[in-house]
């Protein structure tokens, strides 16, 4: 009786731990869940400090608007990290403070310097977001919901890196030194969020 209830529980938690892993994705799909919540955590933050100079200027509407679109995209790669029960990146608060200080500090820049800033993020997001869409190809019936994320995230940060130049980013101080330092560090930001 004794052994034949065990097996039972055993069997059924089994299968629980089981269906618990199904959910779990793959290696590929954990980095890149993890990788692109840290960014658009950085991207929210980037915004927040932007606003904390800028949030009574003429581009505080455009830049909120910007803000607002990268809390949905945060919201949405938090609800998949608890979905997937990825792991996420263990620097979060190191990016909670970096990416507040890089919007303030391009904001003190003035408009340009903070639109400069926005087209330097959002070149290499675009192009890593690119990157991602061609790795999950792969298997896109399997990867169909992260694609359909991805795609229109992408598109909404084009959009953000389109809206730096017309509100005047390439006139900003230092543009192509700032942008080139800002597009390096989001590099290495990507390359350690991957395995940290």
């Amino acid at each position: 009786m004794l052994s034949s209830t065990f097996r039972v529980n055993y069997q059924q938690g089994f299968r629980l731990v089981r269906n618990l892993h199904q959910k779990r994705v793959t290696r590929q799909l954990d980095e890149i869940i993890r990788v692109d919540h840290a960014g658009e955590l950085g991207a929210d933050r980037i915004y927040a400090g932007q606003m904390a100079v800028l949030g009574n200027s003429s581009v505080a509407p455009k830049i909120q608007e910007m803000w607002d679109q990268e809390k949905a995209h945060k919201a949405k790669f938090e609800e998949l990290i608890r979905k997937y029960r990825v792991r996420p990146t263990a620097l979060l608060p190191f990016w909670n403070v970096a990416g507040f200080i890089l919007g303030a500090g391009s904001a003190l820049l003035g408009p340009k310097g903070a639109m400069a800033c926005t087209v330097a993020v959002e070149s290499v997001i675009v192009d890593h977001y690119n990157e991602q869409l061609r790795a999950l190809m792969s298997d896109p019936a399997a990867n169909r919901e992260l694609m359909d994320v991805i795609h229109k995230f992408r598109d909404e940060e084009q959009e953000h890196h389109d809206t730096g130049l017309e509100h005047g980013a390439e006139q900003a101080p230092f543009y192509k030194l700032m942008t080139d330092v800002i597009k390096v560090g989001c590099k290495v930001a990507i390359g350690v969020a991957k395995v940290v």
